[in-house]
């Protein structure tokens, strides 16, 4: 994934159950809790948060996991 991701922006990653599509909520660049997991995020090494269309879970993903639906 080269381009910078940004809100409202429709991804796509890959699954243990296979393909999912979901929306960019935010950029994190800073540790952060999510649901009890720690997110190791920083300005250098940013990860995504990310809402799941099927389930409307949201997520932590690292960039080069995500792949920008283009509309």
């Amino acid at each position: 994934m080269s381009d910078e991701l940004k809100k409202g922006d429709k991804v796509k990653w890959k699954t243990s159950q296979g393909e999912t599509i979901g929306e960019v909520e935010k950029k994190l660049t800073s540790s952060t809790e999510i649901k009890g997991h720690h997110v190791a995020a920083s300005k250098d090494n940013p990860e995504y948060l990310v809402k799941s269309d099927k389930t409307g879970k949201e997520a932590a993903h690292k960039p080069g996991s995500l792949d920008k639906i283009e509309e």
